[in-house]
């Protein structure tokens, strides 16, 4: 089973490490990741040797406190303690802080800067009452910032110390040796010794104390600030949850909150409002704003039968819907999870991190140690190798480097969301920046997922409106997905369809049925073969189209051919340019489908696939990446999240495109809200950001350590002089932890990289598949009506056919009865060439329309 646990007490990645370490030593748990940035913490167990109330004593035991995250029926409600809460205490434990921080440092150092300190601190004879007054000054700010010494010395009495512990000993020590400094000097006056008095009354380190635990409460305060940022993706969607719903109980309307909608409820929406739960339009239409979810800007259309989505906003018309999906179910609910999820999973970089920060702080104390004893043997003054010790435990900074990481990670998580890229774990973010090979499934990744007729290719004398409209007509009885798809384009170009009768399937060839008292044939080669009817027209038409990866169906009255019509299931307007991205990121894309090796390879070739794997079986797409992997290679696998489940499983990076089924989301380590390929190299892009963001925290965190350690414990001094006083020790780890925040950051302005030749490209594709009716260079074909005299008879009309269809993308029906002939142009032809045409047959053109 796996739990979520809520954490308090943790201050620094050392602090997670050990929680980390106790709740894995606990029989039955097989694993556990511990979160900083989320104070949460992920346990997979065996429920029959441990259960929740055991983790929570293990994560007691080490010196922090635990719970169960309460039950939520909402989005809203499942939101986590507003970080707004944490940063007002922290700013008025600040403001209180800096009360006394001021006037004790102008005390202290006022005479150093030639300010004016009342008389009665003047002279050796008020050496006690200067010191005393700076320690009653000292005790309100060492109060004020007690958690530090409450988590500091438990941690370091249980043996697991962290980041409180360097503070709380730092800070500590320095108090303690004032105290000790008071009570000389009580000694020196007492017995007239006022050298050793004066020795003491400028040796306090009462204002290092109070500046240290200021300082660094400044750097939690500003490091808690940015870090609430970071979640903002998830804040913003927990408020797009709308807290009520309006339901038809007893054929009433009622406003109920929306966490006592159930399945099967009538949720009513008008305009302007937010869908409360997911479900499927019973009444009325209008135009959604899926926006949040989809991070697809235009609102999309919906009417009865179509699903809606919890958070979505209802833009224009009312509508009436049955609910679904509630509560923990919903969409919205899913990918809150998902990512709060991915925000409490680590990286293997971050896990790395984590390990040498639980060494980090012991080894600190130790070196803090050592560096005042040798300096003691060297022969320096105590409180000298005292101000030495205390600078090494203060500068020292295991939040910079616990934060390196997490804070990144849940910064791109975030921006991933507002993409519509829904990333599962840390894991799957690190790991896409390592992909050098995408595996594409063709079917509803890089393709529509469904036929459309490409290309209308009419027999002479027969125009492409009239051999689309007798098509489907005939296709209109059928059930077949072809013929689905031949019906939708004639409704798509608005053509009528005519009555049939008469239908009859032909297995295996196609069917024949009846318009207008003839009888027709629809099918494949080898019916018009056994109708003996010929084909030798479109012959080179037919062979091209098989060649492109495209289904030719023929269509013929009685003995005569009218034409072909090619369909296919054609690729997305932005594949190519997608295909054309990930090469351009020095991707290697291969293509795995199940179709036949020359309709896969047409593909490959028009999208510019580099390899092209066919005539793979679902249950084997899975074997076909393991066989990558076995060269090196690193592979990303993009499907639909159904059929190729097992292969997004075994990659490297599963990625499901067009979420919407419960398989995807188990299945895929990156899930894509929008079905557009785009969105996956936006995924690898976002992955490349965020780790090159993660490893320029990481150089700044090791090297801050690198030089701040060995400068505070003196190792310059005796070279050029240098020796870091506490004070600026403090300031230096806070604003340490504070930079590598700030450049974690910066993620939230990444945007998609996409190159405008490939945008061009995408709209070129787009205008193509508007209408059948278009040349291969993308150019509407031009209608043309000629009003003709002359023509008597069907020997007539067949002259002038045979004349207007000669000419070079012509295509023209003859009406004798209309006395016209309708043409469609996929070329610029002049009305004196069609004029001409029509004379040297022997007739008169009166009118061109």
């Amino acid at each position: 089973m796996k739990q979520k646990f809520n954490i308090t007490g943790m201050t620094c990645s050392a602090c997670s490490a050990h929680v980390e370490k106790s709740v894995a030593k606990t029989q039955g748990v097989q694993s556990v990741e511990v979160s900083l940035l989320t104070n949460s913490m992920q346990v997979a167990y065996d429920e029959s040797a441990t259960d929740p109330a055991k983790i929570i004593r293990a994560v007691e035991q080490s010196g922090y406190g635990a719970s169960l995250p309460q039950k939520a029926s909402s989005p809203a409600q499942a939101a986590p303690p507003s970080a707004g809460e944490t940063v007002k205490k922290m700013r008025r434990r600040l403001i209180l802080s800096f009360c006394f921080l001021i006037p004790l440092f102008y005390l202290s150092m006022g005479h150093m800067m030639g300010l004016p300190i009342p008389h009665f601190f003047h002279g050796t004879e008020n050496a006690l009452s200067f010191a005393f007054t700076q320690l009653l000054l000292t005790l309100p700010v060492a109060y004020f910032n007690r958690s530090y010494f409450q988590v500091g010395f438990k941690t370091l009495f249980r043996g697991s110390p962290n980041m409180d512990t360097l503070v709380a000993i730092g800070s500590a020590a320095s108090i303690v040796y004032g105290i000790f400094a008071i009570y000389q000097m009580s000694y020196g006056l007492g017995h007239s010794d006022l050298a050793l008095v004066k020795q003491y009354a400028m040796d306090l380190y009462f204002e290092g104390a109070s500046m240290i635990l200021t300082l660094i409460t400044l750097g939690k305060y500003l490091e808690t600030k940015s870090k609430g940022k970071t979640s903002e993706a998830i804040t913003r969607l927990m408020d797009l949850a709308p807290k009520s719903a309006a339901v038809l109980r007893n054929g009433q309307e009622t406003q109920i909150p929306v966490e006592q909608v159930v399945p099967g409820d009538t949720v009513i929406v008008r305009p302007g409002q937010s869908i409360p739960v997911d479900g499927v339009i019973l009444e009325g239409s209008s135009f959604v704003d899926e926006s949040a979810i989809t991070g697809e800007s235009i609102p999309v259309e919906k009417t009865a039968g179509d699903a809606v989505t919890a958070a979505t906003i209802n833009k224009s018309g009312a509508f009436r819907f049955r609910a679904t999906k509630v509560g923990d179910d919903t969409t919205l609910s899913q990918i809150i999870a998902l990512m709060e999820e991915a925000s409490a999973s680590k990286a293997p970089i971050s896990k790395l991190a984590d390990k040498v920060a639980g060494i980090f702080v012991p080894a600190v104390i130790t070196i803090a140690i050592l560096s005042a004893v040798v300096w003691l043997l060297l022969g320096q003054s105590f409180s000298f190798a005292l101000s030495i010790g205390i600078a090494v435990l203060v500068i020292s900074c295991p939040c910079a480097l616990g934060l390196a990481t997490p804070v990144a990670m849940m910064v791109g998580t975030g921006k991933g969301a507002e993409n519509g890229i829904l990333i599962k774990s840390a894991e799957a973010l690190e790991t896409a920046h390592l992909v050098d090979t995408v595996v594409l499934d063709k079917t509803g990744t890089i393709t529509e997922g469904h036929p459309t007729v490409t290309g209308l290719y009419p027999a002479s004398g027969v125009a492409k409106e009239r051999l689309l409209q007798i098509a489907a007509s005939l296709e209109s009885l059928s059930e077949h997905p072809l013929a689905e798809a031949i019906v939708q384009s004639a409704k798509n170009e608005g053509l009528s369809l005519l009555p049939a009768s008469d239908f009859q399937a032909l297995s295996g060839l196609g069917l024949s049925a009846s318009l207008e008292g003839k009888t027709y044939f629809a099918g494949n080669e080898r019916l018009m073969s056994e109708q003996e009817i010929s084909l030798a027209e479109l012959d080179d038409s037919a062979a091209r189209l098989a060649q492109e990866g495209k289904t030719p169906l023929y269509f013929a009255q009685s003995k005569t051919l009218l034409g072909v019509i090619a369909v296919a299931d054609v690729a997305k307007p932005t594949s190519a340019q997608a295909i054309e991205e990930m090469k351009r990121l020095g991707l290697e894309v291969v293509m795995l489908t199940g179709d036949n090796q020359r309709t896969a390879d047409a593909i490959g070739r028009q999208l510019g696939v580099t390899q092209v794997i066919a005539q793979v079986l679902p249950q084997d797409k899975e074997q076909k990446i393991r066989q990558l992997q076995e060269q090196g290679k690193k592979v990303a696998m993009v499907g639909d999240g159904i059929n190729d489940a097992p292969a997004l499983a075994r990659a490297d990076v599963g990625v499901a495109i067009g979420a919407g089924t419960d398989i995807a989301l188990e299945a895929a380590d990156i899930v894509l809200m929008k079905n557009d390929l785009l969105d996956a190299v936006t995924a690898i892009h976002l992955s490349r950001a965020v780790i090159r963001n993660v490893k320029e925290n990481l150089f700044w965190a090791f090297l801050y350590n690198t030089i701040g350690i060995p400068l505070a414990a003196g190792v310059f001094f005796n070279l050029w002089g240098w020796k870091l006083d506490p004070m600026f020790a403090a300031a230096a780890m806070s604003l340490s932890s504070v930079c590598v925040v700030s450049n974690a950051l910066r993620l939230r302005f990444f945007k998609p990289h996409r190159s405008k030749q490939a945008d061009l490209q995408a709209d070129l594709e787009d205008t193509q598949q508007k209408s059948v009716f278009t040349t291969e260079k993308g150019e509407k074909s031009m209608k043309k009506t000629l009003k003709i005299d002359g023509m008597m008879c069907s020997h007539c009309t067949g002259r002038v056919s045979q004349a207007l269809n000669a000419i070079d993308g012509v295509s023209a029906e003859v009406s004798l009865e209309d006395k016209a002939a309708y043409l469609s142009l996929q070329a610029d032809v002049s009305d004196d060439i069609l004029v001409k045409a029509v004379t040297d047959a022997g007739y008169t053109v009166t009118e061109v329309l």
